[in-house]
């Protein structure tokens, strides 16, 4: 099962899911990361390094966020390979206290 990036992630991007993905599948804009399932090996490594718990195992997702399978397989192969872990988004501490983390 792919291994998907969810809107969790906005306004956040804590990449400490990089630093733990032994693929490079994650990539990223101003605003979040996606990942490449063309690339993604659904180690699942990635799951619990995620401090806002935006990312899941296809199977897992919540029914209202099954929309961002499309949006990481859209999104993700246009994208900037990410793989090393960077600083967060300024406001990334607040956004994560606003999602009850």
């Amino acid at each position: 099962m792919p291994t998907i990036v969810t809107g969790n992630c906005e306004r956040c991007r804590f990449t400490d899911c990089v630093a733990v993905c032994p693929v490079a599948c994650f990539h990223g804009d101003d605003q979040m990361l996606y990942i490449d399932n063309n690339v993604c090996i659904d180690c699942g490594a990635c799951i619990p390094t995620c401090p806002v718990q935006a990312i899941y195992e296809e199977a897992d997702l919540p029914g209202e966020l099954r929309v961002w399978i499309a949006i990481n397989a859209e999104r993700a192969p246009n994208l900037p390979s990410i793989t090393e872990k960077q600083e967060p988004l300024p406001g990334a501490e607040a956004r994560k206290a606003d999602l009850g983390f």
